[in-house]
């Protein structure tokens, strides 16, 4: 059955297939490109040519008031814009002026004395009736995610027939840009799932999820993040301080880089020459992306005469890394 119906049918699905050869999810664009072909059959029945009009009826744009998700839906045919365009086609490009970048969140890089409060707190989640044993995952789910750096996502999603309890190793599926990987846990971590695994027989069903919800999915990203943040709060509140900033599950991930190259550090390691190990570790798809950890790190890594910062920038200059360093080591 053919998932789009309008004229722009083939030209779609090769975009899309375009897309998942160089490693992207087709499920980030498919919603709003669905969307977009109900419209055209709707209005522009035979219209195979991506013109202005087209878009711009589509987004019903606004330009003093920004409908939500504008942002997606003007990414989704500003991407077939391009790939038609790079085919050869008369194809009309939405400007950038329509989508959003992104907003990169300064991480929360964890404490010790924060981290180990959160656990605390987190080891002590109540029992809660409409969530069914997450008092009893979360403990290791969130675990898991720090030692291993694991993604929000890959974390929530791990197949319990991927993990295997001998080698302590687990198969990373489902990752951002469909880049499986294999990741290895530490003793105590090992010995934590093991301990988990016999509780999990009371609950788990027939899920194939590690860490599974009461329907037997994953839980929601949602869910994971007021479970975070109900700890959180637990841990840093106090009657001379009731407010608290809130965090978010990645930066567990942040903290976990952080601190492996704090640790490569103390060791005497060559950070240059460790990042490559921490890309492949962390999933990254460049080792810009691995080298934006080394801006949030304390000021004396800053300052280490053990980084050759001149060589990283030449190194690692691309769009995606956020910041430089100048030849002095101060982050601009």
């Amino acid at each position: 059955m053919k998932r789009f119906l309008s004229a722009f049918e083939p030209k779609i699905e090769a975009m899309l297939s375009f897309r998942v050869a160089r490693g992207y999810k087709e499920e980030s664009l498919l919603p709003n490109l669905k969307n977009f072909d109900k419209f055209c059959v709707a209005y522009y029945p035979g219209q195979d040519t991506l013109t202005q009009d087209i878009i711009y009826d589509w987004l019903k744009l606004d330009t003093a008031k920004v409908a939500s998700g504008l942002a997606a839906k003007a990414n989704a045919v500003k991407q077939l814009g391009l790939y038609l365009a790079a085919t050869g086609e008369d194809a009309y490009v939405i400007t950038g002026k329509f989508s959003s970048s992104r907003k990169r969140f300064p991480p929360h890089v964890f404490t010790d004395n924060e981290l180990t409060a959160l656990f605390a707190a987190i080891d002590k989640l109540p029992e809660d009736k409409n969530v069914p044993y997450l008092h009893v995952i979360a403990p290791v789910m969130f675990r898991l995610m720090y030692t291993c750096g694991l993604r929000p996502n890959e974390g929530r999603e791990v197949l319990y027939e991927n993990v295997n309890f001998k080698t302590s190793e687990i198969k990373i599926v489902k990752t951002k840009k469909k880049k499986d990987r294999v990741i290895i846990m530490s003793d105590d971590m090992l010995a934590m799932l093991k301990r988990y695994r016999t509780l999990r027989r009371i609950f788990a069903g027939d899920s194939p999820y590690l860490f599974p919800a009461a329907d037997g999915k994953p839980f929601a990203a949602a869910r994971v993040f007021s479970a975070l943040n109900k700890a959180w709060a637990d841990a840093t509140c106090s009657p001379e301080n009731p407010i608290t900033n809130r965090i978010r599950v990645y930066d567990l991930r942040h903290r976990f880089a952080s601190e492996r190259l704090n640790l490569w550090l103390d060791e005497g390691r060559n950070i240059v020459a460790m990042l490559p190990y921490l890309c492949e570790f962390m999933g990254h798809d460049s080792l810009s992306e691995t080298a934006y950890y080394i801006h949030i790190l304390p000021e004396r890594l800053i300052k280490s005469p053990g980084v050759n910062w001149q060589k990283l920038n030449d190194m690692f200059a691309a769009p995606t890394l956020v910041h430089k360093i100048n030849d002095a080591g101060v982050a601009k």
